[in-house]
């Protein structure tokens, strides 16, 4: 891999500009948003509290203790996948993530396709990390634990995270940074009191099942225990999503990607370990005996005020992972409008220069997961649900684009950003490709035969329900075919004078070299 040495900021913001004024855009973001600032965006998007506590309980009944090793194989996992956005958003650093890299590496079509998945998948997503902090918000405020309040705490949470977004790209990114600040520390104050004060067993638990796995295999439990990796690692994207907001994004979008995954992964590790290992009792959380096992743990702990005080710090987690996710949603809704590819761009598209965000796209990806998190009354296990729905929808979006990549390269696309991945971009690709696709057939694997049928299988179907909508979509409107935005021009063309007409010539981005 090689990367191209850091320039001057006004060279960078110049280099920058010009990089997406070939691309086919003058932008109307800010580049207000530092390296740390991106990074933290990825981090508190990806968020280990948010991802450990909202699933810890699923993924321990599931398969016991050993569940912990499914964070090492998704990140690996997930690390390729990086590894090959990486190279995409150097060479495309145009916001909306997953899209416009989708449309530049294939076509409009399969662009449009990957936008829309993965906008229902972040719609949900949002929903389920709010209605995951609708207990923790009772418990501070001292509501009784209930459906309609934890409803009514989540829509809490996502108005919040609405206002610190309608403040702009400074704004989004000191909450982002504040909220990576208070993660961070207090997942490692708690998890270094945890071990040193409250644990109850050694290492060796983290190969005892304890029975979890009933009559099924143990293998059968440690895939279905899995969904705690897989809802782990995907705040990398984030990064990507904002590319027009970084200064010099070939380089810092990559780097942040990274420390996403290092840091990231290594704090969720770390988390999910400290509480395993202040479990008292796994035989009552794998029975039902105890539904919550992170919230008595904290409060063994550290006491009615103590546990209160920690559980603001995991409500700051929540609200930061929520506000990501929002900031990643209005900016895919914003590229998709821009390039006049959904119904009502002209509404979606329109930009508030003031503060430097897109409002109605922001106010679409507060008002859809609300609907989304009042519905949850009429749904059992909602939490699981919307859980599994988005992490697959992502999953498959991602894979959009691995795919994508895959194609492009063996069409002969020679990547010419500033971060390279060189002699190791097939094999790493093929990698990511491999996992990613095996991980959406382990999450929308049906598990609940004593169900009615329509439940075990609610992850497949409503993903197949999402992908026919857009199909449908594509034929009826055909809003794909608008826009004048380039596509396809990621992949060498053939001399052709009619598709020339529609693809722009990329020219190399200044300073980069080619390592091939």
């Amino acid at each position: 891999m090689s990367q191209i040495p850091l320039q001057r900021p006004d060279d960078a913001i110049s280099d920058d500009d010009a990089q997406l004024a070939a691309l086919g855009f003058e932008s109307e973001f800010k580049r207000d948003m530092s390296l740390w600032a991106n990074f933290s965006l990825g981090f508190t998007y990806l968020s280990p509290v948010v991802g450990i506590y909202t699933v810890f309980a699923i993924a321990l009944v599931a398969a016991g203790p050993p569940m912990i090793w499914s964070l090492l194989i998704a990140g690996v996992g997930q690390f390729l996948v990086a590894l090959v956005f990486s190279e995409v958003v150097a060479q495309f650093p145009v916001a909306g993530g997953v899209y416009p890299w989708a449309r530049r590496l294939w076509g409009r079509k399969w662009a449009w396709m990957t936008g829309w998945v993965y906008l229902f998948a972040l719609l949900a997503t949002i929903a389920g990390v709010a209605y995951g902090a609708g207990p923790f918000v009772a418990t501070v405020v001292g509501f009784t634990p209930s459906v309609t309040t934890t409803i009514a705490c989540a829509l809490a949470v996502l108005i919040l995270a609405t206002v610190i977004n309608f403040g702009g790209t400074k704004v989004l990114g000191y909450a982002a940074i504040f909220g990576f600040g208070a993660e961070l520390l207090g997942a490692l104050v708690v998890g270094i009191w945890l071990l040193v004060a409250e644990r109850h067993h050694g290492l060796g638990v983290l190969f005892d099942s304890f029975g979890a796995q009933g009559s099924h295999s143990f293998l059968y439990a440690f895939l279905a225990a899995s969904l705690i990796g897989v809802f782990q690692y995907y705040g990398f994207e984030a990064c990507g999503d904002v590319a027009e907001e970084v200064k010099n994004p070939g380089i810092q979008i990559p780097k942040s990607m990274r420390r996403t995954i290092y840091i990231g992964g290594a704090a969720a590790t770390f988390v999910c370990l400290s509480l395993i290992l202040s479990v008292v009792d796994f035989g009552a959380v794998i029975s039902g005996e105890d539904p919550d096992p992170v919230a008595t743990v904290l409060s063994d702990a550290f006491g009615p005020v103590g546990s209160k005080i920690v559980i603001v710090v995991v409500l700051i987690s929540f609200v930061s992972c929520a506000l990501s996710l929002q900031a990643a949603a209005s900016r895919l809704i914003y590229s998709y409008a821009r390039d006049g590819m959904i119904v009502g761009s002209r509404l979606w598209s329109k930009f508030d220069h003031h503060r430097a965000v897109p409002p109605y796209a922001l106010l679409f990806a507060a008002v859809v997961p609300g609907i989304l998190i009042i519905g949850s009354a009429v749904s059992t296990d909602a939490l699981t649900k919307l859980i599994s729905f988005g992490a697959i929808g992502i999953y498959i979006a991602f894979q959009m684009v691995v795919f994508a990549a895959l194609r492009a390269r063996v069409k002969g696309w020679i990547p010419n950003g500033k971060y390279q991945l060189g002699k190791w971009a097939m094999p790493i690709n093929i990698g990511a490709l491999v996992y990613g696709v095996a991980a959406i057939v382990n999450i929308s694997w049906p598990r609940t035969p004593d169900a009615v049928w329509y439940d075990n299988y609610i992850v497949a179907l409503l993903c197949a329900a999402v992908i026919g909508s857009g199909l449908l979509c594509m034929a009826l409107a055909r809003s794909h075919s608008n826009g004048t935005a380039p596509f396809g021009d990621a992949i060498p063309q053939r001399p052709n004078p009619t598709h020339a007409a529609s693809v722009e010539p990329q020219p190399e981005p200044a300073g980069a070299t080619d390592v091939h």
